[in-house]
């Protein structure tokens, strides 16, 4: 009954295992056309994005603070060249400038953590490429291989070579799609790290004015 109850688990085990080598193909294949079409996302992100120098924050904030209105502050804003994702975050502090001290500081918080979970959301898919590209490719080679093997052991080296190969795609597939997801999460991330430091210093130098204005 031991050995009779052992066969039908592994039987079960190896039904499972060769199922999941289908879903396992296709996902490697949707790894793959995710990864190429974030390459050609950070390629136009780049070409447009709109990189924020020391000096280019230095003078708006002194543009900002030699105003006399919050109408006037707004018109500087405006007219910046600062990206339009800056432009707005400032814009809903200054139009809140009626708040008290302690309260736009706090929505001033809340409008940072939400650009970060913004840009956390961004590169969420590319990291988790990164992380289980890698295990998804080791399963496409390591299904495979059971039969294979088997195979060989009768005889049969046409079956073996053709386990073989979908071993070897499935393996540099899942490693190639993670190594081009960390490239672009690493970039975007780099990007993302700037783009949180300027805000927090742009919009807290806004606040600082506002409260001299106050």
């Amino acid at each position: 009954m031991e050995i009779l109850g052992s066969e039908i688990l592994t039987s079960l085990l190896h039904a499972i295992s060769q199922t999941l080598l289908i879903p396992v193909i296709i996902l490697l294949l949707i790894f793959v056309i995710f990864t190429l079409v974030s390459v050609g996302g950070i390629i136009s992100e780049y070409k447009s994005r709109k990189k924020l120098k020391l000096n280019e924050i230095e003078s708006l904030i002194k543009s900002i603070n030699t105003t006399n209105t919050y109408h006037e502050m707004e018109d500087t804003i405006n007219n910046s060249d600062i990206g339009e994702s800056y432009k707005i975050a400032i814009l809903k502090i200054i139009e809140n400038h009626d708040f008290g001290i302690e309260t736009r500081k706090a929505f001033a918080a809340k409008i940072i953590e939400e650009e970060e979970l913004k840009m956390e959301k961004s590169v969420e898919k590319t990291d988790i490429i990164v992380r289980i590209g890698p295990t998804v490719g080791l399963m496409g080679t390591l299904i495979p291989m059971g039969p294979g093997l088997a195979s060989l052991g009768a005889g049969n080296i046409e079956l073996l070579a053709q386990a073989i190969i979908v071993a070897f795609d499935t393996t540099v597939t899942g490693l190639a799609a993670a190594a081009v997801a960390y490239i672009i999460s690493r970039v975007r991330k780099r990007w993302y790290e700037e783009d949180l430091s300027n805000f927090e210093v742009l919009i807290s130098s806004t606040l600082e004015i506002l409260e001299k204005k106050a």
